[in-house]
């Protein structure tokens, strides 16, 4: 018999989610596969749920052999030999989690990243990005609410709350449905207009965005014909103006007689510079929904926001960094912030934040655990793209070599560590604990 134990999520206060919810160890459990579940009064799907198709709640998960968590896992959880699946936040080799996987090499762990989950072409199969998007794009409007009543504007966006204060999505999308009315017939105050929102990136977490955006009459306009809008009169107030950033909008070639290539830019981004600024003045909300590395130019500096603020004619007001990379691609996102405390306002003068909506400068959501705000729905989306894979997973004998693994595909791809080894495909970051 495989036992499969759910850990609590501890990382953070509000972090409300789960990886297997109760219908699904429904569906899995069997005389030869067992549930343990940690004892949680805050995870979503209370103990009584699962308690209710067949599985153990416990206080630990001592006699687990495969392990489901969410978030990271404090350092001294881990047990030898057992597999742990997780978003263990280390492939890029950040520097506050190596602790945590030399831990996980020590205790010769197996490791499935969950951010690595792919089909054969590379796209990913377990993410809860539509619903980071979709929570985030729900508080970037609150902020910018909040934001201009702050500022002595009253909007329609001002009756809205944040995400995880609604019961459900669908209460959400209720609360935007009546702004989105009012908007239409109303409009935004004028001085406001045009309403842009541009969105870096075009995968789940951009679509979970424009998901809420379609919510609202809006129109897609080029990049190109952003810079022209508010120029050429040609809009309303009544109409939200979209914009979605690819990589060519993003960075341009050092060499100004290239043309920009994509795989160019993934190959070589030490030849690649910023090419985003000239449309920053002209985005009222910006949306940071692509994945980003430090390998790659930034998409905003503070340098740059420095002199932006000068502008009297900029119209940003509100980032909602979604990506969430501290010190990334938006410099000035210097922390991921909490759901408790979501919000701070960034002056590119003094080059420091103040926590909420007050202070001078630009408002910056920067969630970390976006997902959570909607722990309903992200949990049971992520449970259904995992639920296919569970039982063969547990059928599978760790003791063979790689090579000789029987483990679902998409998750041998994942497998960064086996038996506390970097497997092929992760020898890379080898570098990182030297």
């Amino acid at each position: 018999m495989k036992t499969i134990g759910i850990r609590i999520e501890d990382k953070y206060e509000m972090e409300r989610r789960v990886a297997i919810i109760p219908s699904h160890v429904n569906d899995i459990i069997s005389p030869d596969i067992k549930f343990v579940v940690e004892s949680s009064k805050k995870r979503v799907f209370k103990d009584e749920e699962y308690q209710q198709v067949g599985a153990e709640i416990t206080d630990n998960l001592k006699n687990a052999d495969i392990i489901f968590g969410v978030k990271e896992m404090p350092i001294d959880f881990f047990e030898n030999n057992k597999t742990y699946l997780f978003f263990s936040h280390t492939i890029k080799g950040q520097d506050y989690n190596m602790p945590l996987l030399k831990r996980m090499i020590e205790k010769k762990i197996n490791l499935i990243e969950y951010e690595k989950i792919a089909d054969e072409s590379g796209k990913r199969l377990i993410f809860f990005g539509r619903y980071a998007g979709i929570a985030g794009m729900i508080n970037s409007f609150w902020s910018y609410g909040q934001r201009n009543k702050v500022l002595g504007t009253e909007t329609a966006f001002s009756s809205l709350k944040q995400a995880h204060k609604y019961s459900s999505l669908d209460e959400a999308k209720d609360a935007l449905k009546l702004v989105a009315t009012e908007i239409k017939n109303n409009g935004i105050p004028q001085e406001l207009a045009p309403l842009t929102i541009g969105i870096t990136g075009y995968g789940n977490v951009s679509r979970g965005a424009q998901e809420i955006i379609d919510i609202f009459k809006n129109k897609e306009v080029s990049p190109s014909d952003l810079l022209k809008l508010r120029e050429s009169g040609d809009y309303d107030n009544k109409t939200i103006y979209k914009i979605i950033f690819k990589e060519e909008h993003i960075s341009k070639p050092k060499d100004e007689t290239a043309k920009f290539e994509l795989q160019h830019y993934y190959n070589n981004p030490q030849e690649y510079d910023n090419n985003f600024e000239q449309y920053v003045s002209e985005i009222s909300i910006l949306m940071n929904c692509m994945y980003w590395g430090p390998e790659y130019p930034r998409i905003i500096t503070k340098d740059f926001l420095a002199e932006l603020f000068k502008n009297p004619n900029n119209k940003l007001l509100v980032i909602g960094d979604v990506t969430c990379d501290p010190d990334g691609s938006i410099e000035s996102t210097h922390i991921g912030t909490y759901i408790e405390d979501p919000v701070f306002v960034y002056n590119p003068e003094t080059r420091n934040p103040t926590m909420g909506f007050e202070g001078e400068g630009l408002l910056t959501m920067a969630v970390d655990i976006l997902p959570s705000e909607l722990p309903r729905e992200a949990s049971i989306g992520f449970s259904e793209a995992l639920f296919p894979f569970v039982k063969e997973l547990t059928e599978t004998d760790f003791n063979l070599s790689f090579d000789e693994l029987k483990i679902p595909a998409p998750f041998k791809r994942a497998l960064i560590l086996h038996n506390g080894e970097f497997t092929p495909d992760y020898k890379y970051m080898k570098s990182f604990i030297n």
